[in-house]
């Protein structure tokens, strides 16, 4: 076992709080959290030894005094985070969940189409756990956060859209976290049936200063023809610990689209994967990271073309400054058999310090003949040429910099389909990017 002390304290943990959780009373959910907890103590927290975990360590959370399970939750504090986010309740369904439990007081929903379920899992763990069993055992196993999740999940958002479905709005998934010293598990549950439609925007933000784990996993489950468009928005606390999961499985001719945008936190690691299980599916995986002041955020994407005839596009950058550290592990594997893929990958990063550092592997696995897949990396500074070419038309050095900075991050922006998050993202980096302050100064 890796790590005694610090899995001995989740076990103990678990002992405490885990008759409490949500569907303790359920035996196929009890059998799951135990298998995975069963699990965790054999393998422990993983070290920098594990080629998965071979450039971010986790020691940094271990080395915290955090206590698992849901907190109380602070409607107060959590209005606040709202307003300071400056986020509009009135577009959309709004699912608001404060330190790890729904919070009804501040979600707003709309009416929704005949059929589709949206709220908070715990409740549905309650009414309808038979449309939970075949989905919510299938993490089991894959990763150690994801069993620490299954073991100690207690809420999350649940959505189920029935056969032919479409909710025209956003769905936003926002999640808040107001306390220091707590590890939170969520677990979010999307089931498309066969041709519905939504998009999703997951959010999560944290209390300026607050020491915090947020573990969280979402399983999309696509059905034949359906389509679901995922953004995921992290701009945890600036102290924070963000791990997370994505887990996408699809089904023939559905589509999938990955959006990650990775502001905060002090350690962020985001494992994002898909699985065609049959012919003609398609996914789009886009990301943005910006690390500075010591963070380090972690990207480990992984589209498994299992079924022939499907695309994917996978297209990250990431702008770097200070001592900030990123690391991308991209995997695209095609099986035997999955004939007529296509696949493209790309993976750009912007260093503007010389104390900060990129760790990129995109990496191919072709077990088929007939496929046609490229991928690559860049890791380079602000184009001096550029930069001559701007300042030779009288724009100052800074201002220079920060329109080049700006241009790269907005490459992948502009590939987002909600025009609201959009603008919300454009005003973020403005406001977050190295000298993008003085674009003002140049409307």
């Amino acid at each position: 076992m890796k790590n005694p002390e610090a899995v001995e304290r989740m076990l103990a943990d678990h002992a405490l709080i885990g008759a409490s959780l949500p569907g303790a009373g359920l035996p196929w959910l009890a059998r799951e959290r135990e298998a995975a907890l069963a699990r965790f103590a054999v393998s422990g927290f993983p070290t920098t030894h594990d080629e998965d975990w071979k450039y971010t360590s986790v020691a940094p959370i271990l080395r915290q005094a955090l206590v698992a399970g849901a907190g109380v939750g602070d409607a107060d504090a959590a209005a606040g985070l709202i307003d300071a986010l400056q986020l509009e309740p009135q577009t959309g369904h709004w699912l608001v969940f404060v330190d790890g439990r729904h919070a009804p007081q501040l979600s707003s929903l709309k009416p929704l189409p005949a059929g589709v379920v949206l709220g908070s899992l715990a409740r549905a763990l309650e009414q309808e756990p038979t449309q939970l069993a075949p989905h919510l055992p299938a993490l089991a196993g894959q990763t150690v956060f994801g069993d620490l999740n299954t073991a100690f999940m207690a809420d999350g958002a649940y959505l189920y859209l029935p056969d032919g479905a479409e909710v025209e709005e956003p769905v936003h998934l926002l999640f808040l976290t107001t306390q220091s010293g707590v590890a939170l598990h969520s677990r979010n549950l999307l089931i498309a049936g066969a041709g519905a439609r939504a998009t999703v925007i997951e959010h999560h933000a944290g209390a300026a200063g607050a020491v915090y784990l947020h573990n969280v996993v979402t399983q999309i489950i696509l059905a034949e023809n359906a389509a679901i468009g995922h953004y995921k928005l992290q701009q945890e606390s600036a102290q924070a610990f963000h791990v997370a999961g994505i887990h996408a499985s699809q089904q023939r001719g559905s589509r999938f689209e990955s959006h990650s945008i990775s502001l905060g936190a002090q350690l962020a690691r985001n494992d994002i994967a898909t699985v065609f299980q049959a012919e003609g599916c398609d996914a789009t995986l886009n990301g943005l990271y910006l690390a500075a002041d010591g963070q380090h955020v972690d990207h480990h994407t992984l589209v498994d073309h299992a079924a022939p005839a499907g695309s994917s596009r996978e297209y990250y950058r990431g702008v770097l400054d200070g001592a900030g550290r990123a690391v991308f592990n991209g995997k695209v594997i095609v099986r035997p058999g999955a004939q007529k893929t296509n696949a493209q990958q790309s993976n750009h990063n912007l260093l503007l310090s010389r104390d900060a550092e990129i760790d990129t592997k995109p990496q191919l696995e072709i077990y088929a003949d007939d496929v046609q897949c490229t991928h690559g990396a860049t890791v380079g500074q602000i184009d001096e040429q550029q930069r001559f070419y701007l300042r030779s038309r009288g724009i100052d050095d800074a201002v220079a910099q920060a329109l080049l900075v700006h241009a790269f991050a907005h490459d992948v922006v502009e590939r987002i389909g909600v025009p609201s998050l959009r603008q919300r993202l454009e005003r973020i980096l403005l406001a977050r990017l190295p000298q993008a302050g003085h674009l003002g100064e140049t409307a």
